[in-house]
């Protein structure tokens, strides 16, 4: 299949179908992973981007079922504005995250993703932590987890001990956090809410499942923890300077991803000048400078 052209939709469990969007990049991986929840009576979770042939293709995978809810994870332009193509298609209930709103600390921190968001996401309904939607013989759960986001959602299909993680968890890449929306100290805490869970397999917005969730929760906490020591590291020899750090920390990543990178240091910097680990000159921004704070 040529990359341009959309996926068919495939079945990768029970009651769970998937079509992938036409939309590879460095930060797409593969493309956006949308989700068909049940059948007869469907759910769909991130309809992905507002691209005709992905769009005709999660309609063609659905022919002759019922649409009820669109449900959407997070307002980044590669998850959510599908959805407008597919109520006007279908009728169906758009659902989940609340609508980007952006910081007041953006006039301080600069829009870091913000603009990454689709600001005409307008839902009929805003999704809350706890509830409920059914759908036959599925059971859909909502979990708040924010962090890549503020207004980041995940979505649980009880009857297989599922979680559908957008961009929360993937096993492709780590997430990106990117202030003022993103949020190192939210992104951890929602971390920390997931490993209380019992779930069996997650659905990632990109790439492939994460089939051994816990273990792979481990991992990504001493992935995080280990990102913030070698930033501790940098300080102490003297960096004081995001794009200094990057340089050293992410010399092996592609250069394209350096922009990424920086924004995920700053979400780190944020959190430990806000834990008093680390202090800076002034608020802390992309381009502050900063220093370990004396013990």
């Amino acid at each position: 299949m040529n990359a341009s052209e959309s996926h068919a939709s495939e079945r990768v469990s029970a009651r769970v179908r998937r079509v992938i969007a036409p939309n590879a990049g460095p930060f797409t991986h593969t493309g956006t992973c949308s989700y068909i929840i049940g059948s007869g009576e469907v759910a769909i979770v991130d309809p992905g981007p507002a691209d005709p042939r992905h769009i005709a293709a999660l309609l063609d995978a659905i022919r002759g079922e019922r649409l009820r809810h669109i449900l959407v994870t997070h307002t980044h332009r590669d998850h959510a504005p599908g959805a407008r193509a597919l109520k006007e298609a279908t009728g169906a209930v758009i659902a989940g995250c609340a609508p980007y709103a952006p910081s007041p600390d953006i006039v301080v921190t600069g829009p870091g993703l913000d603009a990454s968001h689709d600001t005409a996401y307008a839902p009929d309904a805003i999704l809350a932590e706890g509830d409920r939607i059914d759908l036959g013989d599925s059971t859909v759960r909502v979990l708040e987890t924010p962090g890549h986001t503020a207004n980041h959602l995940c979505f649980e299909l009880s009857e297989e001990k599922a979680l559908f993680t957008g961009d929360h968890i993937m096993a492709w890449s780590t997430t990106v956090i990117a202030p003022p929306d993103g949020s190192m100290t939210d992104y951890m805490e929602s971390i920390e809410r997931l490993r209380r869970r019992d779930d069996e397999i997650y659905w990632p917005g990109h790439g492939d499942p994460v089939l051994e969730p816990q273990r792979y929760l481990r991992a990504l906490t001493h992935h995080r923890r280990a990102r913030e020591a070698a930033i501790l590291q940098r300080l102490s020899d003297g960096d004081a300077t995001i794009p200094a750090m990057v340089a050293r920390i992410y010399e092996s990543v592609d250069k394209r991803l350096h922009g990424a990178a920086a924004m995920t240091v700053f979400a780190h910097l944020e959190d430990l000048v806000a834990r008093g680990v680390v202090e800076s000159d002034g608020p802390p921004t992309l381009f502050a400078r900063y220093a370990r704070r004396a013990e």
